[in-house]
């Protein structure tokens, strides 16, 4: 397997994080239209070249994007309304109840309400008018090149619906198990409900991949997210069940999960099936490679999730919740990922190798030759030798500031005391201050090819801007930016954003000399103390 360093993170580059639910929209949600173009164009004004977002995938309780109803559907509620507007499937006013929602967060019980009825009557016109969307293409060419996995999504959320939405290991044995012949047999009201659900998807990617081209017109790469797990409630886990470890009612044979940790003393208990590794190896892991070929095709980059259980993973027996039950066991790593670059060669991926992780996950990272990534609020309140102080960064790692699960560093900076606060201060020279950017300029300044930092340090907000909390249920994935919040950033801070890559190096020119070469020095402590999950969404 090839052991050199990936080659796309040669110039040194930086992005910004911020998932469509957060961007401005007229539709109680960030969505896919007019805002989320404005903010494309005001990362290539401040001289970023990557937006990270989080999965794409629809979500159910929760609103998690890491929780999906479906690894390869995309979130309908980030469609742009006002296209089917001007394409005549909608009046004006029968978008006014969204238009209604909050802008400042979002609502999602009122979201959910309000959209899907809309919808409805946009995917009844279309039937009626027997043509195509304008600039989604061809629906029946849409449908073809997306059989694979598109009517059972479809067929799955009408199903769902149809029952109550009651998950699909409670339904009647007969739609429990998922057949080639289930679409025939469908209840009509169901049938006309997946014809619904088909249709939002053929609008979510037409969309989706115009959004995609004008990023790459500005010289903006996309990072999408692949959770490593699939939720129980999915498409996935209905359809493709021999690929999970599950018996012959749907129910779980064991949980994933991570033991206890900073988050939490119980550990927690994420309530995803775990994979039969077994069956994935014999089929030569052709679910995985066609889940990350279609992440790909929707994506520049993408960063894998959990890396540590594609080495090692947390093993919960059957439906217990406590987390401390639970043993390490062995996944097929290098195998794995050896069959994954003979069929993806050219995929662009990012571990996330947060942690505990040990010496075994360090080089089955380095073997593959993804970067890492490295979280600077993680650098402080453990050991001396932390790995994620800036000056002990490796060159083999994407520099974050923060992820969508931690904080606002303005927060964490509030939250200091004692020691702890006294350190980051003088290290950072904050001189008193509780601000973000000098931690960012920090970042900038690291020899990591690639820095991202979330929206909300970039606004430099305060601990209420937070986007998630692991271990909690409720509450999370609601913070949206404010349309005059983005164009103060832009008035206010593009020079300065502007000064920093130059002053960094970080504009992305492939001429400058090569930083893709290994870390010449790696601190003896390869982890560190305190855990962070990315998965307890």
């Amino acid at each position: 397997m090839n052991t050199s360093f990936q080659n796309w993170l040669s110039a040194r580059r930086s992005g910004v994080l911020a998932h469509v639910s957060s961007l401005p929209g007229a539709f109680g949600i960030g969505n896919l239209g007019p805002g989320a173009r404005a903010f494309v164009d005001l990362l290539a004004e401040c001289g970023f070249g990557c937006w990270q977002i989080c999965p794409l995938g629809p979500t159910g309780y929760g609103d998690s994007p890491y929780q999906s109803f479906s690894s390869f559907a995309g979130n309908a509620y980030f469609i742009d309304l006002d296209e089917l507007v001007a394409a005549g499937l909608l009046a004006a006013e029968e978008c006014s109840s969204l238009r209604a929602l909050p802008q400042g967060e979002v609502d999602y019980g009122m979201l959910h309400e309000r959209f899907w009825p809309v919808l409805a009557l946009a995917h009844e016109r279309f039937l009626d008018s027997g043509a195509d969307l304008p600039g989604c293409g061809s629906f029946t060419a849409f449908c073809l090149r997306h059989a694979s996995w598109l009517q059972v999504y479809a067929d799955f959320m009408a199903l769902k619906k149809h029952f109550g939405g009651r998950p699909w290991y409670e339904w009647p044995a007969r739609w429990r198990d998922w057949s080639p012949e289930i679409e025939a047999t469908l209840p009509e009201s169901a049938h006309r409900e997946a014809q619904l659900h088909a249709f939002a998807q053929y609008v979510f990617f037409g969309q989706w991949e115009r959004l995609r081209a004008h990023a790459a017109k500005r010289g903006i790469h996309i990072i999408g997210d692949v959770p490593i797990f699939v939720a129980h409630d999915s498409a996935d886990a209905w359809r493709w069940r021999e690929v999970l470890r599950l018996d012959s009612a749907g129910r779980r044979l064991a949980s994933a999960g991570v033991p206890p940790d900073y988050f939490s003393e119980r550990g927690q208990c994420w309530g995803n099936p775990l994979y039969d590794w077994d069956h994935l190896a014999r089929t030569g892991y052709a679910w995985w490679i066609e889940r990350l070929r279609a992440a790909m095709q929707t994506c520049d980059i993408v960063r894998l999730d959990h890396f540590r259980g594609f080495d090692t993973y947390w093993e919960i027996p059957g439906e217990s919740d406590d987390a401390r039950e639970g043993r390490w066991l062995s996944a097929p790593g290098h195998a794995f990922f050896g069959a994954l670059k003979r069929a993806l060669p050219e995929a662009k991926l990012i571990a996330e190798d947060l942690g505990y992780i040990t010496a075994e996950v360090v080089a089955l990272r380095r073997a593959v030759g993804y970067p890492g990534m490295r979280i600077l609020q993680f650098a402080y309140g453990h050991d001396d030798n932390n790995v994620n102080l800036p000056h002990f960064v490796p060159r083999d790692s994407v520099v974050y500031t923060g992820t969508h699960d931690n904080t606002t560093t303005r927060g964490w900076l509030e939250s200091l005391e004692g020691e702890v606060a006294r350190k980051v201060d003088a290290y950072f020279g904050l001189d008193g201050s509780r601000s973000a950017w000098p931690i960012m300029r920090a970042a900038f300044a690291t020899v990591a090819p690639l820095v991202v930092l979330p929206l909300q340090d970039l606004l430099d907000l305060p601990a209420e801007a937070r986007m998630n909390r692991p271990g909690t249920a409720d509450g999370n994935w609601k913070w949206r930016v404010l349309p005059g919040q983005l164009s103060a950033l832009l008035h206010d801070q593009a020079e300065r954003l502007r000064e920093w890559h130059d002053l960094f190096d970080r504009k992305g020119d492939p001429r400058q000399r090569d930083y893709s070469a290994p870390p010449e020095h790696v601190p003896a402590t390869a982890t560190t103390s305190e855990t962070h999950s990315v998965h307890a969404h």
